[in-house]
This record gives C-alpha cells, sequence and structure tokens, in this order.
C-alpha cells in the first residue's frame, strides 16, 4: 500500500488537494491580463512589456502562424530560444491557436534539430538569430516550411543594463530564403489570431528527454498536467500578483518553464528574465526590481554568494529561493540563510512529471532531501527488480503517481510499457532514480538506476553521447562515465579506444573540439582519456560502471 506518513507534515496553510480550473494554459494568460493590463509582465536587460503588451504579440504572432505557415489545432512547432519575452510570446502563441509547442535547447546543433523536427512532425520553428545556422541543414532537407527567426535586442533597453552578451544585443539580420520570417515582420500585420478553444486534456507540449538507449523522446504534457504543477508552485511557493520572480533556470526546461515563465503568468507576477547567467548581473537585478522568487539550481547561489560586486547588494526582497536537480550543499544552505534569511527549498521532478512531485514543506525544509509528494500526488519506493513495495529506509526505485504524470513518450509504446507500472489500479512513472523515504514519509535520492550525469542540473545521457562519439572517424570504442567536478558535480568523460590507424595522431583536444560540432554545449566531454581497451563482463558489455568507480575513486584520493 502506497505510504501517506508525510501527511503529518503537510503545510498547514496549503489544501492538500488541488482544485484545477477548467481552462487552457493561454487562458492563464487573457485573465492575468484582463486583471492588470498595464502592469509590467517581463522585464529583459532593462525593457519592460506590459501583460497587454505581449498580449498583442502573441495575437499577431498566432495569426501568423495560423494564416502564413498554416498551423492548425494540434499541429508541432518547434520553439528553439533562450529564456526571453520572444520565447514566452512563442510559447503562448502556439497555445492560443490549439498548436501544441516543443520546445528544445537553443544549445543543440543541426543534428540533435534533425531528429526533433523527423520525430515530431513539426513543418514549422521559431528560433532565433544565434540559432540559424543550426537550421540551414532541415531547411535544405525540406523538413520544415516555415522559420521565424527572433532577434533578442527587438526587446532589450542597452541603456540601462550595463554588459549585453554579444548574443542578445546583436543588430537585426535579414535573409534571403523564403522560408525564412523575421520575427518583426510578423509583428507588421493587422490580423489577430482566431482564437482555439481546446480542452485541458488536448496535447499542448511535447518536451524531450533522452534516456539508457536512443535518440531523446519526447514526453507528451496536456494543458492539465501543466496546470497541476503551475497552480501547485504558485500555492507552495507563496505566488501573487505581487511577486517578482528572477527567471534565470532556462525556459525550454521544466524548472524554468513552470517555476519562472507559467507560475508567473498564472499570477500576474512580473518576470525579470536573465537570460545568461552572471552572479553580478543576477544581484543587480535582485536590488533593482526587489525579486521575491528565484528558482534555480545550487550552482547559481554558490555563484551568488561568491561574487564580490554582489557583497554589498541588498538582497533582502527575497522571499523564496527554490530549486533542484542536484542536492543544496549543506554549508552553502547556511551561508545563504545568514546572507538572505531564507532557507533554500529543494525540490524533484523530471520532464516525465513536468517538475514537481516532491518539495519540501515551510516548516520544515531539510536539507539534501526531496521533500515529500505533492498535491495528490503518490510515491513510495519499490524493489526495481521483483517489483515489491519496500519499507521506510529500505533503498530501491522511487516511483510517483499523480495529475501531473505525463499522458506518455511520443509515439514510443515500447518505451511506455517499460516506464509505468500499476499498483491497485493506479498508474505509477518509475523514475529510474534509488532512494529511500523515512519514517515522517520525507524522500532521499541516493543514486540512479538508470545511466545519466548530472552536471549542475543538465541531464546528460551517456548512451546519446557515445551513439554521437561513434560517428567520429578516429573512435573504435568510447565508454562515456561521469568524472567528479567541483562546481558542476560531475561533469563528461570519455574513454576512448583509438582505431589503429588513427592512434598517433589523434589527440584529446581533437576529439573535444570534433565534439563541439556535433553535440549541445553541456554535452561535451570535459576530458578525453586514451586506452588500450575497455573492461568487459562475461556477455562481452562494457563495464562502465567499473570504469567510473575508479574515475571517482582516483579523483577523491588526490583531494585527500
Amino acid at each position: 500500500m502506497v505510504q501517506n506518513r508525510h501527511k503529518q507534515h503537510w503545510p498547514d496553510h496549503l489544501p492538500q488537494n488541488l482544485s484545477l480550473p477548467a481552462q487552457s494554459m493561454y487562458d492563464n494568460l487573457v485573465l492575468a491580463t484582463r486583471s492588470n493590463p498595464t502592469k509590467a509582465s517581463v522585464v529583459f536587460y532593462g525593457h519592460s512589456l506590459s501583460y497587454q503588451d505581449i498580449s498583442i504579440i502573441i495575437d499577431k504572432l498566432g495569426a501568423y502562424l495560423q494564416k502564413t505557415c498554416g498551423v492548425k489545432t494540434g499541429d508541432r512547432v518547434i520553439l528553439d530560444m533562450q529564456s526571453s519575452p520572444q520565447f514566452i510570446c512563442a510559447y503562448y502563441a502556439c497555445l492560443a491557436i490549439g498548436a501544441v509547442v516543443v520546445p528544445i535547447s537553443p544549445m543543440n546543433v543541426s543534428e540533435e534539430i534533425d531528429h526533433y523536427c523527423t520525430d515530431s512532425g513539426a513543418r514549422v520553428a521559431i528560433t532565433a538569430q544565434a540559432a540559424v545556422e543550426e537550421f540551414q541543414d532541415v531547411l535544405t532537407k525540406n523538413k520544415i516550411d516555415h522559420l521565424i527567426v527572433a532577434t533578442y535586442s527587438d526587446y532589450i533597453d542597452a541603456s540601462i543594463v550595463g554588459d549585453i552578451p554579444d548574443e542578445f544585443s546583436a543588430a537585426r539580420q535579414t535573409f534571403s530564403d523564403s522560408r525564412m520570417t523575421s520575427w518583426h515582420d510578423t509583428q507588421q500585420h493587422a490580423e489577430i489570431a482566431d482564437f482555439t478553444p481546446v480542452s485541458p486534456e488536448s496535447l499542448a507540449a511535447i518536451l524531450y528527454t533522452s534516456g539508457t538507449t536512443g535518440n531523446p523522446k519526447g514526453c507528451m504534457h496536456t494543458h492539465r498536467t501543466l496546470m497541476h504543477t503551475t497552480m501547485g508552485a504558485v500555492l507552495w511557493e507563496g505566488m501573487k500578483d505581487d511577486t517578482v520572480i528572477l527567471a534565470t533556470a532556462p525556459m525550454f526546461h521544466v524548472t524554468g518553464m513552470q517555476h519562472s515563465m507559467n507560475a508567473g503568468i498564472f499570477s500576474g507576477a512580473t518576470i525579470v528574465i536573465l537570460p545568461r547567467w552572471s552572479p553580478s548581473v543576477a544581484g543587480e537585478l535582485i536590488e533593482t526590481y526587489r525579486c521575491t522568487h528565484w528558482a534555480n539550481v545550487p550552482t547559481m547561489v554558490v555563484d551568488l554568494l561568491a561574487d564580490a560586486s554582489v557583497a554589498g547588494r541588498d538582497l533582502s526582497s527575497l522571499i523564496n529561493i527554490f530549486g533542484g536537480g542536484t542536492s543544496m550543499p549543506e554549508a552553502v544552505a547556511q551561508k545563504l540563510y545568514e546572507r538572505c534569511q531564507v532557507r533554500y527549498m529543494e525540490a524533484y521532478g523530471m520532464t516525465e512529471t513536468i517538475s514537481q512531485t516532491h518539495m519540501n514543506p515551510h516548516q520544515d525544509l531539510r536539507k539534501q532531501c526531496l521533500g515529500i509528494p505533492t498535491f495528490d500526488t503518490e510515491s513510495t519506493v519499490i524493489d526495481p527488480e521483483t517489483l515489491e513495495e519496500l519499507g521506510p529506509n529500505e533503498t530501491g526505485e522511487i516511483i510517483s503517481c499523480g495529475p501531473q504524470l505525463m499522458m506518455g513518450y511520443w509515439q514510443r509504446d515500447d518505451a511506455n510499457k517499460e516506464a509505468f507500472i500499476d499498483i491497485d489500479g493506479k498508474r505509477f512513472f518509475r523514475t529510474g532514480d534509488l532512494g529511500r523515504y523515512d519514517t515522517d514519509g520525507f524522500f532521499y535520492i541516493s543514486d540512479r538506476i538508470k545511466r545519466m550525469i548530472n552536471a549542475a542540473g543538465y541531464k546528460v545521457w551517456p548512451a546519446e553521447v557515445e551513439a554521437t562519439l561513434y560517428k567520429h572517424p578516429a573512435i573504435k570504442e568510447v565508454a562515456i562515465i561521469s568524472s567528479p567536478d567541483n562546481r558542476r558535480g560531475e561533469t563528461v568523460k570519455a574513454v576512448v579506444v583509438l582505431k589503429e590507424e588513427h592512434a598517433a595522431s589523434t589527440t584529446e583536444s581533437q576529439i573535444i573540439d570534433w565534439s563541439r560540432e556535433h553535440m549541445a554545449s553541456y554535452k561535451i566531454p570535459r576530458a578525453v582519456t586514451f586506452t588500450k581497451e575497455l573492461p568487459r563482463s562475461g556477455t562481452g558489455k562494457i563495464q562502465w560502471r567499473l570504469l567510473q568507480d575508479e574515475e571517482w575513486a582516483a579523483k577523491q584520493s588526490n583531494t585527500h
């Protein structure tokens, strides 16, 4: 029987169940605009856009998608952008016309983009100037019909904020390809979108995640699954219409999407976007705009507290600092409390659950703890082999059931069969994470069943990196393992066996440089070692875990 002992630690001021509004995610924006049209919705490098402003932008972009690009209800649209006003407007424009938004990392390169376009069936993509080159291949192959290209500098005020990265300050370009249209041109049309009513059960977004084998899989989320963790974040983190969010977590990822963007829109808050992490600028923004809420990864907190320019900043406006992806070191959490009088709120979730399944309750914020199951969510621990349920403090695989669970993987019935398990007639998702719950019902993570590297909150799946590296002409065999990293927690390392004819001429830096051209930056091996052969099991499988254990033991012995 799934345990519910955590209910005794439930926050007194919160309901245990959510009554979700029978509306789409786009309706959240409509209601926020109606309530306070002139209020600042988004602040981006000094430039402020009101709720009315972004609603007009969304209407015109939605009309262009409908009437020029031919996007219909249920069609998928690729969204490849940094966190920005354009990301928010493109996301909501897709939802406004009943389309399905497919957010992907702006760090992706052409090979990865090809997979997302092919797998999702999207014929339209929205990107930024800096990523246009990576779309040339899918344009050449006629895999997309329309590419809308945004210029970040359209919505910045260079006179207010100091140094702005070149990617965001660059002037608008023109393109000769008739299939490419500038974002600016989509805003010159008088039409507005034909709002498309959709059911809460309608597909709203496909978010890609990788796994132990093969290419990334698309997690199908409806308006209802999105609404559940959006509304849950607003209530649990105490967001209101006077909330000011510092948005540093990327919006293509579930943390930034749900806890910065969608929760901000739902609550009618102001979202202050910092797309390229800089602790000094973050300190300036918190002080200038009196930011109250900040969702992040712990490395950002480490950077903020260590930056000398932030030491004199007034950070007293912060009331909720939330994060996950990796544990917050206890010493850093204490330093944060001493500096800001705010206890760090740790949580746990996945792309498959559109962010949180567990959060720490306000009155009992435990360190390096996933928290307790959130609204309408049940979790337990099972033996991953026998699937039998385990008791308190017994380590096994964490599984969860709740309204935020994805419908399934896009066109992957095989993966769906492996991902879910039925208990007492309820559908539970197998997280692949090993952990336990204590006698109070708080959950803790200890290891992974799935082979995955967590580099500063970015999930890197070794099988995917290996599959790409096998395309390198000099590589005979490769094993991707994690290596300890003081700042990122762990990072990516490649152990490589070279083909005999390339052994004398191939260097570590050549492998790394090649990787930069073929995979997103966070997946690139930060270290490469060469070996004559890889260890194998009796059945011939590469023993990656043996290599990984040796790597961690060697690095840790060097630090003592």
